[in-house]
């Protein structure tokens, strides 16, 4: 599924149709569903991000990313995100571990 979305950018509109350019930064399953997870791309090193979580929906033929409306759900995704953050950093230096 993840080669479906090789581009580690992407344009994602908000529910005002505002367009804004977005990193992503992961993609885990977690029963059954498949959810991605994007930091927006102008961010600086030193900056803390908003982690923005989306659902991967089947409509039609297509798949398309939605919102997670719900926030235990959402949350469970986010300490799985960011536990696969800590692991690619080693803590000293925020350099990924080769």
């Amino acid at each position: 599924m993840s080669d479906e979305y090789g581009n580690d950018f992407v344009m994602l509109t908000d529910e005002d149709g505002n367009e804004q350019e977005f990193e992503h930064i992961d993609t885990v399953e977690l029963d059954g569903q498949v959810y991605m997870a994007f930091i927006p791309a102008e961010l600086a090193a030193e900056d803390e991000a908003e982690v923005v979580i989306l659902k991967v929906v089947p409509e039609g033929d297509e798949e398309i990313l939605a919102s997670v409306e719900d926030d235990a759900e959402a949350d469970r995704v986010y300490e799985i995100v960011m536990q696969h953050v800590e692991e690619m950093y080693d803590g000293d230096d925020e350099t990924p571990v080769q």
